[in-house]
This record gives structure tokens, C-alpha cells and sequence, in this order.
């Protein structure tokens, strides 16, 4: 299922910078979550295969399955909204995988999701949502489907927000690096630049979208929080996200925006039905 790819020179030097050791993975397929057994393939490839698991009590009973799948102990890599390229830390050394879509990505930009990669490995940063949340995500579940809050978000629209979320912080962390590329490795930080504009058109409309109805506050959520690592301007209440203090304070920060951020919701709606 596995075959390896070979880097140009300037994903070479990112790679020695932050993720010596690497390998970097051609899949033959499109994939959400890789099957255990093809997962286990990985081991081709690395010196040994490290599976992770988490406790059950960090998840709502009606959580989704993929997440309940990815909780347990069978060894999982992927999950739905990674992306093109996605990497693993359950492999000694960790892994990128280019999915089979990354035959119709453009070579620059794959070339930056690549780098993005290998920065997100060095960073130290989690692979996946859930253990950056880890049993704080109850509270967001609770923050955002709580019997006082409007609307009717489900377990799926949580695992959005909350996968968004955790963007935006490893944005925060890793963003800085790609800046830095200007004049070193300036194919991947014009990729990154050019990314970034891609989003701006949209960014100042999210609220009035969300208002009339054309975009739900989880896409809105995904869209905003995808921003941060371009260190693009965020409008209210995403700016919020777009800080220092969630940097440094991680998951209880998320969880303390999104109890502010629904409340707020809630008392917009009481008015306008009063």
C-alpha cells in the first residue's frame, strides 16, 4: 500500500531541520482512517510501531464512532478532515503519508503540506485532536450541545469544531517557522503565502454568512481556524483564537472560548425572539 517518495532539496533541508529520519509515503489510495492491517504495513518502514490509546471516559457516549475507533486500541492512522497529507507519531520515527490525491495537488503546494508536516513533527504537537483535549473534550461537547445552548449541533458538529480548533493552535506554534522560509526556502514559503490568500476574500463574511443561514458556525469554525497558520486577520468572534494565551493555555483556553462563544449565541437569540 506503501511506496517512498523522493524529496526535492529544500524538503530535504526542512526535514533534516525538523523531522530527521522522517520517511515520507506515497499511499495507493484515498483514505479517512488507513485499515489496521494496512496500517501495520508502516512497520516497513520504521524501526518500530508505537499504536496509541486513549481512556473512554475522555468521550460523550454518543460520540462518533470514528472517534471512539480512533480512542481504542487498535492501531489507527488518519481521521476524517486530515487533509491530503497526514502524518503519525505511532511510528518510531514518525511518518508522512501523501495520500493518492497528491497526484493532482499542485507540486508547490504539496511541497508545503509536506514541510507544514515535518514542522508539526517538530514542534512536538499531537497528531490528532483528541489527545491535545484529551478529557476536556467532554466540556467542549458540553459547551457546545448543553441543554442551554441554541441550535441542534450534534456529535459530528462538535468533532468539526473541536478538530478545527486544534488547527488553529498548532497554526499558532508552527506559523512563525513558515515566515521564516522567506529568502531560505522561498518555493515553500510562497506556497504558504499564496495559501493564505486563497482564504482572505472569504474571512470578513463569515459572520454575516452564518447569520443568514449560508454557512453553519462549525464550517464557519473550520474555515476561520484554518486562517490562523497564514496569520491572516479573523473577524469576532474567531480573533479571539488568534493569541498568545491560547498558544500557551491549549485546550482549557478552547473550552473556555466556545463556553463564551455559545453563551453569547444564546443570549443573541433570546433578544430576537423577545
Amino acid at each position: 500500500m506503501f511506496s517512498r517518495r523522493e524529496l526535492s532539496a529544500d524538503l530535504e533541508a526542512v526535514r533534516s531541520t525538523h523531522a530527521p529520519d522522517t520517511p515520507v509515503l506515497d499511499a495507493e489510495s484515498d483514505f479517512e482512517t488507513i485499515p489496521p492491517a494496512a496500517a501495520e504495513d508502516l512497520g516497513l518502514f520504521v524501526d518500530r510501531l508505537e499504536p496509541a490509546g486513549y481512556p473512554a471516559e475522555w468521550l460523550p457516549a454518543d460520540a462518533p464512532a470514528v472517534l471512539e475507533r480512533y480512542r481504542g486500541s487498535t492501531f489507527t492512522v488518519g481521521a476524517p478532515g486530515d487533509g491530503t497529507v497526514v502524518w503519525t507519531a505511532q511510528t518510531d520515527p514518525p511518518t508522512v503519508i501523501c495520500k493518492r490525491r497528491a497526484e493532482t495537488t499542485p507540486d508547490d503546494f504539496l511541497a508545503f503540506l509536506i514541510a507544514r508536516a515535518f514542522v508539526e513533527i517538530g514542534a512536538d504537537v499531537p497528531e490528532h485532536f483528541l489527545p491535545f483535549f484529551g478529557d476536556r473534550y467532554r466540556d467542549l461537547d458540553a459547551a457546545i450541545r448543553g441543554p442551554d445552548v441554541p441550535g441542534d449541533l450534534t456529535p459530528v458538529d462538535v468533532y468539526q469544531v473541536a478538530n478545527a480548533l486544534f488547527d488553529a493552535w498548532v497554526g499558532l506554534r508552527t506559523r512563525e517557522t513558515f515566515a521564516g522560509w522567506a529568502g531560505d526556502h522561498d518555493r515553500l514559503y510562497d506556497a504558504w503565502v499564496d495559501a493564505g490568500e486563497r482564504l482572505t476574500g472569504r474571512l470578513d463574511a463569515l459572520p454575516r454568512r452564518m447569520a443568514r443561514g449560508e454557512m453553519t458556525f462549525p464550517e464557519a469554525t473550520e474555515y476561520a481556524c484554518s486562517a490562523v497558520r497564514h496569520d491572516l486577520d479573523l473577524p469576532t468572534p474567531f480573533a479571539a483564537l488568534d493569541t498568545a494565551a491560547y498558544a500557551d493555555h491549549g485546550a482549557d483556553y478552547a473550552v473556555r472560548w466556545a463556553e463564551k462563544t455559545f453563551a453569547a449565541l444564546e443570549t443573541s437569540e433570546s433578544s430576537e425572539s423577545s
